[in-house]
């Protein structure tokens, strides 16, 4: 959930056009590294697990790999350096695939804890606020997405955190709100 949250915390803030920062490619380090290698690796090791968190270490590598020159995915759609209508088009209909595979996911979840959900259910509209930003062009929608998006990160940040905040591993002084609705196994 950590490498959940960071992938898409950096890519909210540079949707955001956080600290003035335009060229999207920060995200590769995230989304290949941490992200797509750890949530890999994660769902290979936990069996149980593996559904999720494989599918969002592919999406992240299939993420990162949209902005790698040497695959050459946004040059195909550019004209001299500049992206086309159709390169926006293309990454609405995929961001769109991906807000209806969060949405699948976020059913799942139903039967694990509140903040999974959330954190879930936030992606979704954050996806769907991005697609429909890359068909319209409506800076609005990418705002909303991008403020959406910090907000499931902070949300998949708690959900990781929580699984590791438990009675028998932290001092008793440090709590955290019970969000509990049912067995976690997500």
């Amino acid at each position: 959930m950590l490498s959940f949250g960071a992938v898409i915390l950096c890519s909210s803030l540079l949707t955001l056009h956080a600290g003035g920062v335009y060229t999207p490619n920060l995200v590769l380090v995230f989304a290949t590294f941490y992200g797509g290698i750890s949530q890999t690796l994660v769902g290979m090791w936990e069996m149980f697990l593996g559904t999720l968190f494989t599918t969002y270490g592919c999406f992240n590598f299939s993420y990162g790999a949209l902005y790698l020159p040497g695959i050459g995915i946004a040059a195909a759609y550019s004209v001299d350096g500049i992206p086309t209508e159709e390169f926006h088009h293309a990454m609405g209909i995929y961001l769109g695939i991906w807000s209806l595979i969060t949405f699948f996911f976020t059913l799942g979840a139903l039967r694990t804890t509140l903040p999974n959900v959330c954190t879930l259910g936030v992606t979704v509209v954050t996806f769907s606020c991005l697609s429909a930003n890359a068909f319209t062009g409506n800076p609005h929608l990418a705002t909303v997405g991008g403020a959406l998006g910090v907000t499931a990160a902070f949300g998949a940040f708690y959900c990781a955190v929580s699984s590791l905040w438990t009675q028998q591993t932290t001092c008793s002084f440090i709590r955290l709100p019970p969000f509990i609705i049912g067995p976690s196994n997500v």
